[in-house]
């Protein structure tokens, strides 16, 4: 058996069906591995083509359920396969949920610097369009959320946010 650098004995990767290197230990509802065997939580799908509307309302849910690293990927999908005009609002989309996802695990610096730069990225897309709230989503109230919430990251010395408490309205308070 050949054996890695460090002189371990070399495993066969996870692949997935189409044969690519993916990780297939359970992830907690933070999107950290966990020991192979435990409970994790289901995995978002990857690559799945979905409307903006559905997008956003699985997005939300899943903020809902303190899994922003799982909201994180359904922006994702829809950056990779929106019209080239949208990309820009949802990779800053994903960068908000990556954010928090980070501020969550107590990643200080990480956390704070991805919500500003969700946070950018979303303003920026939003004075280009005119300022239109795209799907219902309240673009600005993302903004000021993602900020404040940099803000109370940096200020909190370390600890963790609870995800599921910080969770952002995409759509504005109802």
């Amino acid at each position: 058996m050949a054996s890695t650098p460090s002189g371990r004995p070399a495993t066969a990767r996870d692949r997935d069906h189409e044969g690519r290197a993916r990780n297939a230990r359970p992830r907690d509802g933070l999107g950290r591995p966990m020991p192979y065997g435990a409970d994790g939580v289901e995995r978002q799908p990857e690559g799945v083509v979905r409307t903006p509307e559905q997008s956003v309302a699985e997005a939300q849910e899943l903020l809902d359920e303190g899994k922003p690293f799982h909201a994180h990927e359904v922006f994702e999908d829809a950056w990779k396969s929106g019209p080239e005009e949208e990309r820009a609002l949802w990779r800053g989309l994903a960068q908000l949920a990556v954010g928090l996802t980070h501020s969550a695990r107590g990643n200080v610096m990480g956390g704070a610097r991805l919500l500003r730069r969700g946070a950018g990225a979303v303003e920026e897309w939003a004075a280009g369009g005119g300022g239109r709230q795209p799907y219902g989503m309240d673009l600005m109230g993302l903004v000021a959320w993602a900020r404040e919430l940099a803000d109370v990251v940096e200020a909190g010395g370390g600890a963790a946010v609870d995800a599921r408490e910080r969770a952002p309205r995409l759509r504005g308070r109802a």
